[in-house]
């Protein structure tokens, strides 16, 4: 499988420079640069929890944390630099649905196949669910509000969301790998199996570095596209940001979710979605909005109303799914339905 990835990402990558080069086809530019991302974050994702692995319990959960999501941080970046801010909005509201609704969902109805009754630590599902009502029911939802038929929305209440976000993120980290870290050791050993790397360190640090400088190319063609993209196929900028660019930044993570389903690892694959989506809400957000003040772009945190809606709509939805420590594969059927209705309204916003 490591080949067959290895293979897949030196192709595409190939590919992607040849279109930039020679072709110069914004549409064509934009869907092989897509798909060359997916190998190259599967890439990035193995050398990081090889590294973390090498690294020690603590210093290991520092490192996932950082890089666990590093292709949105990415993208972001880029999209920023762009201008494009409502791509930012979408591809951070695509993150969090996908990861709750669709990989949730498809890991739960996957799972549920091979195992009738699924259980994980009832007690981590119910910390990550009142951290993800404060990242997302709170730092977005009442930026939003409050800059609801305002003429001038000022961004002193998106510094603050964006602080006390960062902060609380730190602060549960710190709860996982130091002061409740026995809640999290069963998540732990299964990532150690899980990673059990063989090469030497400096093998994975290299791919890490290599695979990050090209994602970040892959990803300046990919954002430098969305408006040729958008305006050839008739979809919005929130729609690509929600559905396409969320599934692409997180296609190999999805796979890995899924994947620790059908082996009854149910503690794992529930870290791999919403742990990732309290990463992008808490650390990835904040992160981007920082960023976007150092560059003098007018990034807040007040959503449009229906992004903030679909994150509320999946946050509820799977806090009461994982608030008994079960999961089934109609639980699982019912969070993906869930993820169809809301990327069908994305759809149908206007380009």
């Amino acid at each position: 499988m490591n080949v067959l990835i290895s293979i897949a990402a030196v192709v595409l990558t190939a590919w992607s420079i040849g279109v930039h080069l020679w072709v110069q086809s914004p549409v064509m530019q934009f869907f092989v640069s897509s798909a060359a991302v997916i190998p190259l974050a599967a890439i990035m994702g193995r050398a990081t929890e090889a590294i973390a692995a090498r690294s020690g319990e603590r210093l290991g959960g520092l490192l996932s944390a950082t890089f666990g999501n590093a292709v949105e941080l990415i993208i972001g970046v880029f999209s920023l630099k762009d201008g494009l801010i409502p791509l930012v909005k979408s591809s951070i509201t695509g993150s969090i649905i996908s990861n709750l609704l669709f990989v949730l969902g498809l890991s739960f109805f996957v799972g549920g196949l091979r195992h009738p009754i699924q259980k994980f630590n009832v007690r981590v599902a119910r910390s990550h669910g009142s951290m993800l009502m404060l990242g997302i029911g709170v730092a977005f939802v009442v930026p939003t509000a409050f800059a609801y038929g305002a003429a001038h929305v000022s961004p002193v209440l998106s510094y603050g969301a964006a602080a006390v976000s960062l902060v609380v993120y730190l602060l549960g980290l710190y709860f996982s790998l130091f002061t409740h870290r026995e809640l999290f050791q069963a998540i732990q050993h299964e990532e150690d199996d899980a990673s059990a790397p063989s090469r030497p360190v400096l093998v994975h640090v290299v791919l890490l570095a290599a695979s990050t400088v090209l994602v970040s190319l892959e990803s300046d063609w990919l954002v430098g596209s969305v408006r040729s993209i958008a305006a050839h196929l008739g979809w919005s900028e929130v729609f690509i940001g929600v559905v396409v660019v969320a599934i692409i930044g997180n296609a190999a993570e999805h796979a890995s979710a899924v994947w620790m389903a059908w082996k009854n690892r149910m503690d794992l694959s529930l870290e791999i979605a919403v742990g990732s989506t309290l990463q992008v809400a808490m650390f990835i957000a904040p992160v981007l909005f920082f960023i976007g003040a150092l560059m003098g772009v007018p990034f807040t945190f007040a959503f449009t109303w229906p992004e903030v809606v679909s994150m509320m709509a999946a946050v509820l939805l799977v806090v009461v799914l994982v608030m008994d420590g079960e999961s089934n594969w109609l639980e699982g059927a019912m969070a993906f339905g869930a993820y169809v209705v809301l990327a069908a309204g994305f759809y149908s916003l206007p380009g």
